[in-house]
């Protein structure tokens, strides 16, 4: 089956695998990427082909290429469909009248598809490269000749990039000008009304923008989403990541990694996103690194898909029916599925109609091997609703079958209460060399408390001694030991927090609330491994002081890297 790689989006309206908490709002349900899929022989050539930009309606997909038969080193070519169900056509040139003699980069079509925004090295320009557009009167005619887009958007130094909002009220772009952050950042122009014209780009700030490349950005239909490429560390030289934000107005959330089944070990960049948010599209520097891959730089495209198996039982069947119907119009994080992956705020028709769409399909691809949901309202076992992990209350833990995040939860007294189940997993497994992931809510609790733990192992997640931060004391082995791993998260508040330890075979991660609060700096050998059962709510060697005092709730596992 194929592998796929779980997200979930906090649109408060925001993006990716934990939630991102920016206050207030709502939250999104989970969702994944699926498989990337080259575009195939017809569309990539044996050289490069870069920065896709698909049109609104899904026909057209413009991208850069220094294929044979253009006017210059870099051209514009578009490919063509009669349907989003056919094939991609044998890609045209779009022509002298908007390729010049230069480079010509970096397309993005209008949401109306009649303007045409691009980056271009040409003479007349005012630096390095400038932004210029090209516009035509309807989708069947032929492209204008270019505007530059003058000296309030464009410098001397290197401006391009470009991606048009949906609305054209939004242009965003990558500059290496005076009063950025780092090599490149990303800026944005705005205008009032399309007849205006574009205001002063203001630079997207430190918490988007850091010391290295931060260019190449493409925006959902919504505005909310924002993809683009960054050389800060990842997975590799270049690699996508996110950013979101509640509302237009708002601020935009510190950037997440779109994770490993997008970025590899090469360069990814020059997302461009489908108008229904269901299809990403981007290009891999280094395709012949990557299986499937035809030139020296391809384009390719990912599904996004919402998480529908909302109980987590490996099948979606009438009760995960029954829990949108529980819920609706609320605005309710599990199940908020549709429209689109991310949903839209409310428990409604729309959300039945994507369940529908995969009523009855088994989930077996799904690698959740461990679900304690936590909600018995009595008796001595927590039910494993994923695999055969039950386990075994000790010490007289209270049932809550109110007041938890998911349904019931778990209540600790902080001296002897704890859960025990046999073993899950074993950190060092060659099998799950690729990763895994921990992820639980909780409430409450105090500093030095543990809240997952294994037996003749280490502590997964706890509470540091001194701040009430979250911290792990899963290690790497041998000589080159780091240690425990430790954030400043503060996590013994008196509200829920979401958060986990998510491995993802070369680095350790830890998140709350949706935002990976650390990250190890630099790859790491194995894991240090157990044999060892799993305590939750009480530290691996059962000591006083490390038994957790609150509340835990729906405890997940999974044998890869996901981000809560």
């Amino acid at each position: 089956m194929k592998q796929k790689s779980s997200y979930r989006i906090k649109l408060v309206l925001v993006g990716v695998v934990a939630a991102i908490v920016l206050g207030g709002g709502h939250a999104n349900a989970d969702f994944t990427f699926g498989e990337p899929v080259n575009l195939g022989p017809i569309v990539n050539g044996p050289d490069h082909d870069q920065m896709p930009s698909i049109s609104a309606d899904g026909l057209e997909l413009y991208f850069m290429s220094r294929r044979a038969g253009g006017s210059g080193d870099w051209d514009i070519w578009v490919s063509r469909r009669e349907t989003t169900n056919d094939p991609w056509s044998e890609p045209d040139n779009i022509g002298p009248t908007v390729n010049g003699g230069g480079e010509d980069w970096a397309p993005c079509i209008s949401a109306d598809g009649l303007e045409l925004y691009f980056e271009a090295n040409r003479s007349g320009g005012l630096g390095g490269t400038d932004i210029l557009v090209a516009s035509r009167n309807t989708i069947d005619e032929p492209w204008g000749n270019p505007v530059n887009l003058g000296p309030v958007v464009n410098t001397s130094r290197r401006d391009g990039g470009p991606c048009i909002a949906h609305d054209g009220l939004e242009l965003y772009f990558k500059s290496n000008r005076s009063g950025g952050n780092g090599g490149e950042d990303l800026w944005v122009s705005k205008r009032p009304t399309k007849d205006n014209p574009w205001g002063i780009p203001v630079n997207l700030g430190s918490t988007i923008n850091g010391p290295d490349w931060d260019r190449e950005p493409g925006i959902s239909s919504d505005g909310l989403v924002l993809f683009f490429s960054s050389a800060r560390p990842g997975y590799g030289d270049i690699d996508l990541w996110l950013t979101n934000r509640e509302m237009k107005n708002n601020t935009w959330s510190e950037p997440l990694n779109v994770g490993p089944s997008i970025n590899t070990a090469t360069s990814q960049d020059g997302a461009s996103i489908s108008a229904d948010g269901r299809t990403l599209y981007f290009s891999d520097y280094q395709s012949s690194a990557r299986p499937g891959g035809y030139g020296g730089a391809d384009l390719w495209q990912v599904s996004i898909e919402p998480v529908v198996d909302l109980n987590g039982d490996g099948i979606v069947d009438s009760a995960d029916m029954c829990i949108i119907v529980d819920h609706w119009g609320q605005d309710y994080s599990l199940c908020d599925i549709g429209p689109m992956p991310w949903g839209d705020g409310i428990i409604d028709i729309q959300d039945l109609v994507v369940l529908a769409e995969h009523l009855f399909e088994g989930v077996n691809d799904a690698t959740l091997i461990a679900h304690w949901p936590l909600d018995e309202a009595q008796g001595v076992i927590a039910y494993d609703s994923a695999a055969n992990s039950d386990g075994v209350l000790v010490g007289g833990p209270v049932w809550q079958p109110e007041g938890g995040m998911v349904a019931g939860t778990l209540q600790f007294d902080g001296v002897d209460d704890y859960v025990s189940t046999d073993l899950v997993l074993n950190p060092a497994d060659p099998e799950i060399s690729s990763g895994f992931s921990v992820i639980a809510w909780i409430k409450d609790g105090a500093p030095g408390q543990a809240i997952m733990s294994q037996a003749d192992g280490v502590n997964w997640l706890c509470i540091d001694s001194i701040e009430g931060c979250l911290m792990t004391e899963l290690t790497n082995t041998g000589r080159s030991s780091v240690g425990p791993m430790l954030s400043q998260a503060k996590v013994i508040d008196d509200d829920w927090h979401r958060i986990g330890i998510v491995w993802d075979g070369s680095y350790r991660c830890l998140h709350v609330d949706g935002v990976e609060v650390v990250r190890d700096d630099a790859p790491l050998s194995a894991l240090e491994g157990s044999e060892g059962g799993v305590y939750i709510g009480a530290g691996q060697a059962l000591d006083a002081g490390s038994f957790f005092s609150g509340l835990i709730d729906d405890i997940r596992i999974y044998n890869r890297a996901v981000s809560p």
